[in-house]
C-alpha cells in the first residue's frame, strides 16, 4: 500500500470527508483493489464519466440553454454514446469529434442560466476528457468495452427528488454534489492499493472532482430562496445509507460487497 501518493492531497480532501457522512467501507476497498476486479472498476468508471457529462448536459438543456444550443450538447455527446452503447467508432473518432463550444447561449426565461452554463459546460468538458483517459488505460491493458449494469446508487438517490420546481433542480444539484464528492473520496481511498500508473491517474482527478462537488452545491444554494442545509443533510444521510448497505455487484459507487 502506497499512502504517499495521496498525502499531498489531504488538505483538499478534508472538506469532502467532512461533507460525506461515512468513509468507503474497508470491505469495498479490499474487493475493488483485487487485480481480477480492475476491469470492472475501470469499465464502470468509464460509464460514470459519460453519465456525469450526460447529467450535466441534461441540466443545461432543461434549465439553461436555448433549444438550438441544446442540440449542440447532444451532438457533442453523440460519439461517446455511440462508442459505449452501440459499439460504433473508436477512441480516435471520439477525439476527432466536435467538442463542446464555450459559447452556449442562455435561454432568456431561465434565471441563473449564465452561471449554470459556465459551471456545467466546464464540467462536461472535463468529464469527457476523463472518459478518454480511462478508455486509453483500458485499451493499454486490453480491457474490452462492454455493456455494464449500473449500480443502484444514483438511481435510488434520484428517487428522492421532489416533483416540483425549482426544488427538483435543487435536489438534482445536491445529488450531483454527493456523487462527485463520493467519487473523489473513492479515488483517494483506492489509489494507494493500485499499481503506480492508475494510482497516479486517480489522484490526478481529485482536484477537478473536488471542484465539481462545490460547483453543484453553490448552484443549488443560488437557486433556492431558502437555506438548503437541511435538505443537504437529508441527502447526505440517504447517501451514507447506500454506501454502508450491502450490494450484490461491485461497482464504483456500490456499497459493502455482500459476497466479501
Amino acid at each position: 500500500m502506497n499512502t504517499a501518493v495521496v498525502s499531498p492531497y489531504l488538505p483538499l480532501l478534508e472538506p469532502i470527508n467532512e461533507f460525506l457522512l461515512c468513509t468507503t467501507p474497508d470491505e469495498w476497498i479490499q474487493e475493488a483493489a483485487k487485480a481480477e476486479n480492475l476491469p470492472i472498476i475501470l469499465l464502470d468508471h468509464l460509464h460514470c464519466e459519460l453519465k456525469a457529462a450526460q447529467s450535466a448536459a441534461l441540466l443545461l438543456r432543461r434549465y439553461a440553454v436555448s433549444e438550438s444550443h441544446g442540440q449542440l450538447l447532444l451532438d457533442a455527446l453523440q460519439p461517446y454514446e455511440d462508442l459505449v452503447y452501440r459499439g460504433i467508432g473508436t477512441l480516435n473518432d471520439v477525439q476527432k469529434s466536435k467538442q463542446l463550444s464555450h459559447a452556449l447561449k442562455a435561454a432568456e426565461s431561465q434565471p441563473f442560466a449564465d452561471d449554470i452554463i459556465e459551471r456545467m459546460s466546464r464540467l462536461i468538458r472535463e468529464e469527457l476528457h476523463h472518459f478518454q483517459q480511462v478508455y486509453e488505460i483500458m485499451e493499454a491493458r486490453n480491457i474490452p468495452l462492454q455493456k455494464l449494469t449500473a449500480s443502484r446508487y444514483a438511481k435510488q438517490l434520484l428517487q428522492k427528488v421532489r416533483t416540483y420546481e425549482p426544488e427538483a433542480l435543487i435536489d438534482k444539484l445536491i445529488i450531483g454534489a454527493l456523487i462527485e464528492a463520493r467519487s473523489c473520496e473513492r479515488f483517494a481511498a483506492l489509489a494507494p492499493y493500485l499499481d503506480e500508473d492508475i494510482a497516479r491517474f486517480y489522484v490526478s482527478l481529485l482536484r477537478s472532482e473536488a471542484r465539481h462537488y462545490q460547483d453543484y452545491l453553490e448552484l443549488a444554494q443560488k437557486l433556492s430562496e431558502t437555506n438548503i442545509s437541511d435538505r443537504v443533510k437529508q441527502f447526505r444521510e440517504w447517501e451514507a445509507e447506500l454506501i454502508r448497505s450491502e450490494d450484490t455487484e461491485l461497482r464504483f459507487h456500490s456499497g459493502v460487497p455482500a459476497y466479501a
